[in-house]
């Protein structure tokens, strides 16, 4: 496929045919063989993704491969995200997405497994009843920020629809966001709630994140380019 013009581009991404994105939740060691499959599939037949790639096609109407992208996006902050699924991405040659829920990877050890159970995040078999880490660590975060794109997906896997106040904004918008950045020291521009809403269904929440300054929101049909603050 050959994109050569920025009207192309417009028409195409509108249609869906330049990015591809994949959302995955827990990857538990015993699919990695599988997980390592499908992604070089994946890779054989679109690009990676980077923020600035997305950046760039919203805002110049410019893509720089000669092959639709994909963007594999593993939810929540498992530590398999890191475990297995960073390493199968990059065999594949593929950027990895991580939005992360960040309460949970500052949540004790031995309270990581209930936090799980009471704020909606999915566990597989290998990760009940273990006595060691089921969430990613900060340190783990941070490394996987140099590689590939991690970014908030609330405080503690919360949908607008529960969150009414100002204070409830802070808690699970801007804290998320100053926190990975001082942990990484790169910006956290995209963010996503916990059932995928999109931008524009709430002037509160809307303004919210962009006034935190995030670029981009990942619902469950759509990424969107937020307005700026500015």
């Amino acid at each position: 496929m050959t994109l050569a013009t920025s009207a192309h581009h417009e028409e195409a991404f509108r249609r869906g045919e330049l990015i591809r994105v994949v959302n995955y939740h827990s990857t538990p060691r015993s699919s990695r063989a599988a997980l390592d499959d499908e992604l070089a599939a994946y890779a054989e037949r679109f690009a990676p993704v980077t923020m600035d790639d997305l950046a760039r096609l919203f805002d110049e109407g410019t893509w720089p491969h000669d092959r639709p992208g994909v963007i594999p996006v593993f939810y929540e902050g498992y530590r398999n995200s890191y475990d297995v699924a960073a390493p199968a991405a990059e065999k594949a040659g593929l950027t990895a997405w991580f939005p992360v829920v960040t309460q949970w990877l500052s949540t004790p050890v031995e309270y990581q497994e209930v936090f799980a159970r009471s704020h909606w995040i999915s566990l597989v078999e290998e990760d009940i009843g273990r006595t060691d880490r089921i969430a990613m660590s900060w340190e783990e975060v941070a490394e996987l920020a140099q590689r590939h794109e991690i970014y908030p997906h609330t405080a503690t896997h919360q949908g607008f629809e529960t969150i009414l106040t100002e204070r409830e904004l802070h808690t699970e918008v801007v804290e998320p966001k100053l926190r990975m950045e001082e942990v990484t020291g790169v910006p956290a521009r995209a963010f996503a709630w916990l059932h995928g809403s999109p931008y524009g269904r709430s002037p509160l929440h809307d303004e919210a994140l962009v006034r935190a300054g995030y670029d981009f929101l990942f619902s469950n049909t759509m990424v969107q380019r937020l307005p700026s603050g500015s």
